[in-house]
């Protein structure tokens, strides 16, 4: 499904199609595919609070990040910028927010309440745009912006390389000490879907790890 020339996004009407492509391209990701099933369909709604969730989830567990979203919820319920911004410090350092991460989300937070970022226009530009936008924001880099593009956007061709996760399961799957360089070039062949490849080796990592995702 196109919008437009640069972008390209995947749905629930095709993601089985596009892994069954990729399964015939690749025989690790088949063999992912037949000894785990399809993964599954992890997309998040267009919001500020799945940013700060992504934010929540930089270079920690996904136990932990679970942990500070479910506390910061039950303290303000839907997450949005204005009440983002009425918490002082130690209420969102109770909810177990580093001083970096407080110092992020309250920039994301301005940074809509100002209109300098425009989640819903984001829908129609092309992947590097939003890149380029949101990595002008304190504490937003490339991993976010690949999370959110994937889970928020369903943009189709999305490698998150500095993904840890990622990285290791390709390394676990192949036996083999790549390194990011080499699975880049080794990705090339699973344009122009390397999104739904990846959400193939996350399932693969998460099962393989017995990973409990709670949300």
């Amino acid at each position: 499904m196109q919008f437009g020339k640069m972008i390209q996004t995947f749905t629930s009407t095709d993601f089985h199609a596009i892994c069954d492509g990729l399964g015939e391209k690749n025989g690790y990701l088949q063999s992912i595919l037949t000894e785990y099933n399809y993964p599954p369909f992890w997309t998040r709604p267009n919001t500020f609070e799945t940013l700060v969730l992504t934010i929540l989830e930089q270079q920690v567990s996904l136990a932990s990040a679970n942990a500070a979203y479910k506390k910061l919820k039950e303290k303000i319920g839907k997450i949005t910028p204005p009440k983002i911004l009425k918490l002082a410090d130690e209420e969102l350092r109770s909810c177990y927010l580093s001083r970096q991460k407080i110092v992020y989300v309250r920039g994301l937070a301005n940074g809509i309440l100002d209109k300098r970022i425009n989640l819903k226009r984001f829908e129609n530009e092309e992947d590097e745009s939003v890149r380029k936008e949101l990595k002008e924001l304190k504490g937003i880099g490339d991993w976010t912006v690949d999370i959110y593009l994937i889970h928020a956007l369903q943009r189709s061709d999305i490698f998150p390389i500095g993904d840890l996760a990622l990285v290791n399961a390709v390394r676990i799957i192949t036996g083999e000490q790549f390194t990011k360089e080499e699975i880049i070039s080794m990705a090339e062949s699973w344009k122009p879907y390397r999104t739904i490849a990846t959400m193939i080796l996350w399932h693969y990592y998460i099962k393989k790890k017995n990973i409990k995702l709670l949300h």
